[in-house]
């Protein structure tokens, strides 16, 4: 115990480093996801089996390890965090049109047909009904994406791309107990504070 203290006293600056790192690459990642699933969504609003495509495509690329689409990268982004992003933005999409469209689809038709037949635009339902009666669908799919993120994001530090990861990738190579503990603590720590800040919000909302 005496041993890790000692470790954690030493270098708190490059763990805060790591963790900083971290949390730029899972808020970076989500903020492209979000954007891209919003346009994504709205197609499928527009066509349900052009949603139902989307998923089962995208079903398909989660089901990919994250390592072999790293190395299917790596020759055209590189080594690095645009490579990472990429990945993690393309695993996100499942996680987010899943709960996204499946939470519009599962709207009440007859209140569609009722805000239709009072002039509402398809647009114009989306935004006012179906959008706010499927916001709890719309807020599981991010913190599963978030939690999701969080995880292999501690993975992609293999390519360069900093965070967490580096620090527990580091110890195992170099056998060293304390920066394992340190690496894996902080990257489950990370994402059990982050589950339960969701928790918290979704129990107001």
């Amino acid at each position: 115990m005496s041993g890790m203290m000692k470790y954690l006293s030493r270098h708190y600056d490059d763990l805060l480093e790591a963790l900083l790192e971290h949390l730029e690459l899972v808020v970076v990642t989500l903020v492209f996801s979000l954007l891209i699933a919003a346009v994504l969504t709205v197609a499928a609003v527009y066509s349900r089996r052009a949603g139902e495509y989307m998923i089962q495509a995208f079903s398909v690329l989660y089901s990919v390890p994250s390592l072999a689409l790293f190395a299917l990268l790596i020759p055209v982004t590189g080594l690095g965090k645009t490579t990472a992003e990429i990945v993690l933005i393309a695993y996100n999409q499942y996680l987010l049109l899943r709960n996204f469209i499946s939470g519009l689809y599962q709207v009440d038709p007859a209140v569609i047909e009722a805000a239709e037949g009072m002039g509402m635009r398809r647009l114009q339902v989306l935004w006012k009904v179906r959008l706010p009666l499927s916001k709890k669908a719309f807020f599981t799919g991010i913190q599963l994406a978030v939690v999701s993120t969080i995880g292999i994001a501690t993975i992609a530090a293999m390519i360069n791309a900093g965070g967490l990861g580096t620090i527990l990738f580091d110890g195992l190579r170099t056998l060293n107990i304390y920066k394992i503990i340190a690496g894996s603590v902080l990257s489950a720590g990370l994402a059990l504070v982050i589950n339960g800040v969701f928790k918290a919000v979704e129990k107001r909302i």
